[in-house]
C-alpha cells in the first residue's frame, strides 16, 4: 500500500496512472533480442514497474547501480538513478527515462516491502508459485504480520521522493504523452 503525504503526492500518481493507461505491457516481445533504444515502437509503458527487469539495455545499465540496504545506500543510489533519468530525458530517451523511473519506484515499493517484513515476503505462500485463479486470490489474503524495519522505511522515503520528482517532471510528461501518442493508440 502506498501512503502519501500531502494532496500534491496524490495528484502527481493520479496523473502518471492517467498516462500510463493506454496499454498493457507486452510480455509477448523477445525482450533477450530487443534493443528498445533502437525500437522504442515496442515499448509499452504498462503499470507501475511492469517490464523493469526486462527492457533492455536500460535494465544493464541501472540495475547496478539498484541499492537500498540502508538510508546512506539509497540516497546514493537513488540519486544516481535520478541522475540517469535526467540524463536519459535531456536525451530525448523516453524509454530510458521511464526505466530509471521505475527503478525509483521498485526503490520505493522493495525497502517499504522490507520495512513491513523483515524476510521481504510479504504472503504466508507466494501466490505466484499457485496453479489456480482462486487459490492465488486465497494466498493474497494471508499476509504475514508487519514487523516494522526503521532503517528501510527511511530507505523508501528516500526513493518515494526520487520517484515522484521524476514523475513530476515536466519534460517526462511531455515525452510519456508524446510516445502515448505516437506507439500506444489502440
Amino acid at each position: 500500500m502506498v501512503v502519501f503525504s500531502t494532496k500534491m503526492d496524490r495528484a502527481v500518481v493520479k496523473l502518471g496512472e492517467k498516462l500510463t493507461s493506454m496499454m498493457p505491457f507486452d510480455y509477448t516481445l523477445d525482450f533477450k533480442t530487443i534493443d528498445f533504444r533502437q525500437h522504442p515502437e515496442l515499448y509499452r509503458i504498462g503499470k507501475g514497474e511492469q517490464g523493469v527487469l526486462l527492457v533492455e539495455p536500460y535494465k544493464s545499465a541501472i540495475l547496478p547501480h539498484w541499492r537500498f540496504k540502508t538510508p546512506d545506500i539509497a540516497r546514493q543510489s537513488s540519486q544516481k538513478i535520478y541522475d540517469m533519468f535526467l540524463d536519459y530525458l535531456q536525451q530525448d530517451d523516453f524509454v530510458g527515462a521511464d526505466m530509471a523511473r521505475k527503478f525509483l519506484q521498485m526503490g520505493y515499493t522493495r525497502s517499504r516491502r522490507y520495512a513491513n517484513h523483515q524476510s521481504g515476503r510479504k504472503y504466508q505462500q507466494n501466490p505466484q508459485k499457485l496453479s489456480s485463479r482462486s487459490a492465488q486470490t486465497e494466498a493474497r489474503t494471508k499476509i504475514l504480520p508487519n514487523q516494522l524495519d526503521s532503517v528501510k522505511a527511511e530507505s523508501a522515503a528516500i526513493f518515494k521522493e526520487k520517484w515522484l520528482q521524476a514523475k513530476a517532471n515536466g519534460k517526462y510528461l511531455k515525452l510519456l504523452e508524446k510516445h502515448r501518442q505516437t506507439y500506444e493508440q489502440n
